[in-house]
């Protein structure tokens, strides 16, 4: 080894591998002098790399092996050596034990406090790893239903039986059990990991011998453990007590909210209950605070449907409709319109049930059913109060649908949702609701529907062939695309897409295979897209009351790009899988 080798920092290590640029090697070395700061530490306020780099340069440097870590790969007995509450505070996974020697995973590998406390605690000899700070959070979030499992194990321990079953003599349970520390820290624990991993919705299920808990992640629902059937009653008490809900009143459907707060992370939770055979079935919906904004680019719009948005939010007057199931992202594209739209020289006013995005500047109202206040009705308040835009959380009934339209007749530009499943389908909706037709062609602007995909991980992201019949099925969707005049004269993008994907040999489909930063090969979740425009065309078959099939193939003619093909075009430029388009399209 030469001199210079042992003089070698992480900085110089990521300017070989050129991660860094001579410039930013100059600065971090610069500021290491007249500072005394470290030069790890500088790389790491500077974000001029990502963990990953940074951790595979430091061990590099300090003869130190670089590890990743999977989820689900490390065995059970191995997180029994060191106790959840050290790994998080020090930031440490053991990763391999034998009789005298223990590998650890470590954000800080250098850190020789830790080190000492481990082995005197384990007296183990460590071998230190380094590994990013994420993956430690990932692994050991992981554990979240192991650490709560053993939480029911100590209560079950701690509440005698007699205590968790309802008293005879009253027929209810008892103030001492629902306010019972080991049951409130159960369901503070399930609240917990619900935030800290995305989840949108907690399910709490009685069935015949146990109760399931499952959250909704990325719009998949997954089970996470099961409770026991004794306790499931003093568990949903507990939510019903914080609800503000009657915990006595176990025949019917109930609904309340409160909120919780993770770290810094605010949530609002909407609780829903159900009388079932097995005991009241738990819903909790969790609605962040300060809910996300997007541009139309960043929710995946893009080309034709992109232009053609962009210029329907900007007409003074008319209705756009956005259409799709539960958790299609409808209320985020809407909220994303009105931040586009708010300006001080228009009045901007909203009734939603509940409100779930907070836009600054936008007056929003929440209807309140039992005081009175619905969509309809506040429809009709709002045309006293001057507005330029307005926005109806959902049409759900003929009297909201008569209102909507009127307010588009008489100068307003309405925003709201529908449930259809395509675009085509919204027209012949609101002719059932009892809209006329001639109304409807005089006000609607367009339609867009919208579906949400999960995206494939970019960091464990493979290539493979599909079976013939996918690929005939592509090449398909292909050439009906490739057929279609306005879209490929008029959306250069999907255009050159099409044209480059058609000159492939064989299709190539991509898919994760699951790493530490996904789950289960998949990270986050981008939408799918398909706008109809009103047009003169679609405004004559409307009149003539045609089905959404025959007014489909009209906005296909006119240039629409269908949610199934934009999913497909998503799956084959690698965003998305073709699993997840024919799991939200068929």
């Amino acid at each position: 080894m030469t001199k210079l080798d042992k003089i070698k920092t992480v900085a110089d290590v990521l300017y070989e591998k050129k991660l860094i640029t001579s410039d930013q090697l100059s600065a971090i070395k610069f500021e290491n002098v007249n500072t005394g700061k470290s030069i790890e530490s500088l790389i790491k306020e500077r974000g001029y790399v990502n963990g990953e780099n940074f951790a595979e340069a430091f061990g590099e440097v300090y003869k130190i092996p670089y590890t990743t870590l999977v989820p689900g790969q490390l065995e059970p007995q191995l997180l029994d050596i060191i106790p959840l509450e050290i790994a998080r505070k020090y930031k440490v996974v053991p990763i391999s034990v034998d009789e005298k020697k223990l590998d650890l995973a470590m954000v800080d590998p250098l850190d020789l406090q830790t080190i000492d406390f481990i082995e005197r605690k384990t007296g183990l000899k460590v071998i230190p790893h380094i590994v990013t700070e994420k993956t430690i959070d990932k692994v050991l979030e992981e554990q979240k239903g192991k650490e709560l499992g053993e939480e029911i194990t100590a209560a079950m321990e701690e509440i005698s039986q007699t205590t968790l079953k309802i008293e005879e003599s009253h027929g209810e349970l008892t103030d001492a059990t629902i306010r019972d520390a080991p049951i409130a820290r159960i369901v503070g624990m399930i609240l917990e990991t619900a935030v800290k991993s995305g989840a949108s919705d907690v399910h709490i299920e009685p069935g015949e011998e146990s109760c399931r808990l499952r959250y909704r992640v990325d719009g998949i629902l997954a089970e996470k453990r099961t409770l026991p059937k004794e306790m499931t009653e003093s568990v949903v008490a507990r939510i019903k007590i914080l609800a503000g809900m009657k915990i006595d009143e176990k025949r019917i459907p109930q609904d309340g909210r409160f909120k919780v707060q993770v770290g810094k992370i605010e949530t609002d939770l909407r609780v829903s209950t159900l009388p079932t055979i097995y005991g009241e079935k738990v819903v909790i919906r969790l609605l962040r605070e300060q809910g996300a904004v997007f541009t139309y680019k960043d929710l995946g719009m893009r080309g034709l449907t992109l232009k053609r948005l962009e210029e329907m939010v900007l007409k003074p007057n008319g209705m756009i409709l956005v259409t799709g199931p539960t958790s299609s992202g409808k209320t985020v594209t809407l909220a994303s319109t009105l931040d586009r739209l708010n300006t001080a020289r228009v009045n901007i006013v909203t009734v939603e049930d509940p409100v779930e995005i907070r836009v600054p500047g936008v007056n929003q109202v929440q209807i309140n059913v039992q005081a009175g206040l619905t969509f309809a009705t506040g429809l009709r308040s709002f045309l006293r109060q001057d507005p330029n835009i307005i926005m109806v959380g959902e049409i759900r009934d003929d009297e909201t649908a008569e209102l909507a339209v009127h307010a588009a007749l008489t100068g307003h530009l309405v925003l709201s949702t529908l449930h259809t499943n395509s675009a085509s389908g919204a027209l012949p909706r609101l002719m059932d609701m009892g809209v006329e037709d001639f109304f409807l062609v005089s006000t609607v602007i367009g339609v867009l529907a919208q579906r949400l995909v999960r995206k494939v991980c970019k960091y464990c992201v493979q290539e493979y062939e599909p079976p013939k019949e996918i690929a005939d099925e592509i090449a398909a969707v292909l050439q009906e695309l490739s057929k279609n005049t306005v879209l490929m004269t008029k959306d250069p993008e999907n255009a050159k897409l099409v044209k480059t994907l058609l000159e492939k040999n064989k299709p190539v489909l991509f898919r994760g295979k699951g790493c530490p930063k996904c789950t289960a090969g998949y990270t986050g979740r981008v939408g799918i897209f398909e706008l109809l425009q009103m047009s003169e065309k679609i405004g004559e078959a409307t009149l003539a009351k045609s089905p959404a099939t025959k007014i489909e193939q009209i906005a296909k003619q006119e240039g629409m790009i269908t949610l199934m093909q934009d999913g497909y075009l998503r799956a084959l430029e690698g965003s998305t899988t073709l699993e997840e388009v024919m799991r939200v399209t068929k």
